[in-house]
């Protein structure tokens, strides 16, 4: 687990279990927009509370998986600028709904998952650990289930305007930073970029005897092609599984 992914999980978790022994924790720190200028505190805090165990514990999940990948290819600076910035953007996209209450971490981890698809779009995405979504369609999925949620009939108690916000804000902050260190922008999803030094280096690390007999196979035969092809010519399968065994 890398280390701000580390650090967010802890706050998150810590924060949590004070809404539980105190509740009035959740009515000072959680993001009204309507009273916004009596408590612009509560942009930032909303972030780290949660309704519920299965709020945080699906935000810590989607933290979990799309986040140590991201902030290996950022950094820990920007990694921690785009969720910070998604989130409150999320928060600022609440104002659509000025007089609900609006928690959890949502909409910074929709900007976490942006990203992750920003930079990996065909890596694949197991729904319920069964349907592989490659990583760029999951979150035009998602998208258009939080504008259905928001604008037409999706359920009640879920901050929609949220999870658009941190769609918007991570893609914001990507365009940005991407402008100025000359990267592949999100017009060039359909690309598959190449694996970064630190992937390889991950993938270098797998250890070899820990593996089943089948996986140490796979796992020759793609070194192999590694050495003779280069890293660039491996398919997303490839690397998928390499990232498996890498985590």
């Amino acid at each position: 687990m890398s280390p701000w992914i580390r650090r967010l999980i802890i706050a998150n978790t810590v924060v949590f279990l004070l809404q539980v022994a105190r509740p009035v924790v959740t009515n000072l720190f959680a993001f009204v927009p309507a009273l916004f200028f009596n408590r612009p505190w509560t942009l930032v805090t909303y972030m780290f509370l949660h309704g519920g165990f299965s709020h945080i514990l699906f935000n810590m999940l989607g933290l979990y998986f799309f986040g140590p990948r991201l902030e290996a290819e950022l950094g820990g600076r920007r990694f921690i600028g785009l969720y910070f910035f998604s989130g409150v953007m999320g928060g600022l996209f609440s104002f659509l709904t000025p007089f609900a209450a609006i928690i959890g971490a949502s909409g910074a981890v929709y900007g976490v998952m942006l990203g992750f698809a920003h930079y990996w779009p065909r890596a694949p995405i197991y729904v319920w650990g069964i349907f592989a979504v490659e990583a760029r369609w999951f979150v035009v999925i998602m998208t258009a289930l939080s504008l259905f949620g928001g604008f037409g009939a999706g359920g009640e108690g879920i901050a929609h305007f949220a999870h658009l916000g941190g769609f918007a804000g991570g893609y914001l902050y990507l365009k940005v930073i991407d402008r100025s260190s000359g990267r592949l922008n999100l017009r060039q999803w359909p690309l598959v970029s190449g694996p970064s030094a630190m992937d390889l280096e991950r993938w270098m690390k797998i250890r070899r005897d820990t593996l089943h007999e089948v996986n140490r196979l796979e796992l020759d035969r793609i070194m192999a092609k590694i050495k003779s092809s280069g890293a660039s010519q491996l398919t997303s399968d490839e690397r998928a599984f390499l990232d498996r065994f890498s985590a």
